[in-house]
């Protein structure tokens, strides 16, 4: 069954009437399903055309003791709901009496409106052809750009569902579309520098493609006149695409889920504390219009929301899900993932200013007649933070600046303690910028230890 011809109706009363001659009463469900289509190419070879259709369904069932099981199926057809169904019943026999999920309150709630038309999409020789004329504009614009190795073109058409036995009936189709080039550049008797830029929209034909050829270029050749930088301590301003990268590593400060598993730098009496300097604003916003692939509810069914992490510089809630929100005596959030165990997780992280304050330093004082490292992009992120002890250590693509000379830094590292970071900003510039992570300014932080190649 493809995207197109899943009905959230249908699927619902095939599923309540397969239940109810189980002797099913209380279950749940998560389907998504999609239709995509990939392109990548090689000095303007078609290196992969992929198309595919998929489906998946997470079902769930309690048992007359309370207890919930989990299954999984791709099988859409009345025969395999029966198997899922059936299977998940078995499995609530050894359910977790200690964790017990629940529908979410909200279920059922209002959805928020959200403006998304669908887009027509191209289809994969379109797709082609553009990435082509992408890559072949990319290696022209500099002698020293020799490949793209990693590039691709996507467009996609999903839908997502909930469905519950207590009558929550959740349906959000989408288009979705991205473009990513990464190039690499290489002089004689110079060491190969890489970088790239990535576009996202709701279709592929509103993809800045120029935009993202602009971008690699600069960002690729801004780095072959890299010099090695001395290890010490500098003043560091991250790029938005930087600090949220470091901020979404750190997200078990706001995931409820990681504070009740003991598995945050926060607890539950971290709320209303500070965490960071008080012109410091933090927001996960879901329903952001930049925000691609934005959806109005979680995988529990509960609507997506604003919700303040940081404000003032004090950290004022916490990501949730049902099970979480029960235990803290609050209400989800709408962060939940359906699962063997419910997840939580931020949606679109947006950084910014708190009203009515200065944003640290501010105009009076121009940062950038000082020296200081200008970090553009961190790596490593799965492996140099420590997110329950808050240090990290990341390898990073970047500058140093000094007197208003930008040098790319040849190799090196940036190291530091996220709560130390967060109490050390000096500034938020006024701009904010959106990227594919999130809405953030440059953020100037005082001071961070700089490891440069032995």
């Amino acid at each position: 069954m493809t995207t197109n011809t899943l009905d959230a109706s249908d699927l619902r009363d095939r599923v309540q009437a397969l239940a109810s001659g189980a002797g099913i009463r209380h279950w749940d469900l998560g389907a998504a399903c999609s239709d995509d289509c990939s392109v990548q190419v090689d000095r303007g070879d078609a290196k992969q055309m992929k198309a595919a259709q998929r489906s998946s369904i997470t079902v769930r069932v309690w048992n007359s003791d309370g207890l919930v099981g989990i299954t999984s199926t791709t099988d859409l057809t009345d025969a395999g709901l029966t198997r899922a169904l059936e299977g998940a019943y078995q499995a609530s026999a050894f359910g977790n009496p200690d964790d017990v999920p629940q529908f979410s309150p909200l279920a059922t709630a209002p959805l928020p409106n959200q403006e998304r038309p669908l887009m027509p999409r191209q289809g994969i020789l379109t797709l082609l052809k553009d990435l082509r004329s992408a890559e072949a504009e990319l290696l022209s614009r500099h002698p020293a750009i020799e490949t793209v190795p990693y590039n691709g073109l996507a467009e996609s058409l999903s839908t997502n569902l909930y469905i519950n036995s207590d009558g929550a009936l959740r349906s959000i189709e989408r288009t979705q579309a991205s473009l990513y080039l990464y190039a690499r550049a290489e002089e004689s008797g110079r060491k190969p520098r890489s970088s790239g830029a990535i576009r996202m929209a709701l279709g592929s034909q509103d993809l800045d493609i120029q935009g993202c050829i602009d971008e690699a270029v600069e960002r690729t050749v801004s780095h072959l006149a890299y010099q090695p930088i001395e290890t010490g301590t500098y003043r560091v301003c991250f790029t938005p695409e930087a600090f949220l990268s470091l901020i979404g590593a750190f997200s078990s400060i706001f995931n409820a889920r990681a504070v009740l598993d003991g598995v945050s730098l926060s607890s539950r009496e971290s709320l209303g504390q500070q965490l960071a300097v008080p012109f410091l604003s933090l927001e996960d916003d879901g329903l952001h219009p930049d925000h691609i692939s934005a959806s109005p509810f979680d995988g529990e069914g509960t609507p997506t929301q604003k919700l303040s992490l940081i404000e003032s510089g004090f950290l004022r809630n916490f990501l949730h899900s049902e099970a979480t929100a029960r235990a803290f005596g609050v209400k989800p959030t709408g962060h939940a993932g359906l699962g063997a165990k419910v997840s939580v997780g931020p949606d679109w992280f947006v950084v910014g200013t708190t009203p009515g304050r200065s944003s640290g330093l501010g105009l009076d004082h121009n940062l950038e007649t000082d020296t200081f490292v200008l970090i553009e992009d961190l790596s490593a992120l799965h492996a140099g933070v420590k997110s329950t002890q808050g240090s990290f250590s990341l390898p990073f693509d970047g500058w140093l600046v000094k007197d208003g000379e930008r040098i790319s830094v040849e190799a090196a590292t940036v190291a530091g303690d996220i709560r130390s970071l967060l109490t050390s900003i000096l500034h938020l510039e006024a701009t904010q910028e959106v990227t594919h992570r999130g809405v953030s300014p440059h953020v100037w932080v005082e001071a961070l230890s700089i490891t440069g190649e032995a």
